[in-house]
């Protein structure tokens, strides 16, 4: 019985072989494939006019949000549980565009990444969750976009 179990995670590690490679989200080989800043466009239509989107790669997708600088290490809190990483951004594809604070209150723009797959439902998802949850913290969800490995566009 054990053979036989050996056997077969061996095939097993064979198979998985075929998989696409895990990407880092923070390999410099990663270039943007698709971008989404247009609160009108669809996910689906974002994805079809980029001509460099692999879709059975994985992708490292981001997510803009611009929130109260109280409230950043919350909703990063809330990410993490979701296997999002959150970091501050220092500049981006996008005009910067203040959040719904108090009088005084400073906002902060911040990045929400993650490698996963990279179609039009799992955008339009992660699009949906980031919405509602900059808009929980008086915030705003900027758009997205997603890099891939391979030459830039």
């Amino acid at each position: 019985m054990r053979r036989i179990r050996e056997l077969l995670a061996r095939l097993g590690r064979g198979a998985r072989s075929s998989e696409p490679p895990v990407i880092d989200v923070d390999d410099p080989d990663l270039h943007v494939v698709v971008e989404a800043f247009d609160d009108a466009e669809a996910a689906s239509t974002a994805l079809a006019r980029a001509p460099h989107w692999q879709p059975d790669r994985p992708a490292v997708l981001r997510h803009y949000l611009s929130l109260p600088s109280t409230d950043t290490e919350s909703v990063a809190t809330l990410l993490h549980e979701d296997g999002w990483t959150v970091r501050e951004s220092v500049h981006g594809p996008i005009p910067e565009e203040p959040a719904n604070t108090s009088d005084g209150e400073q906002a902060t723009t911040v990045i929400a990444l993650r490698v996963q797959r990279l179609d039009a439902l799992h955008c339009a998802q992660a699009s949906a969750r980031m919405a509602g949850l900059a808009q929980r913290f008086r915030g705003r969800a900027l758009g997205w976009d997603a890099l891939q490995p391979g030459q830039a566009n």
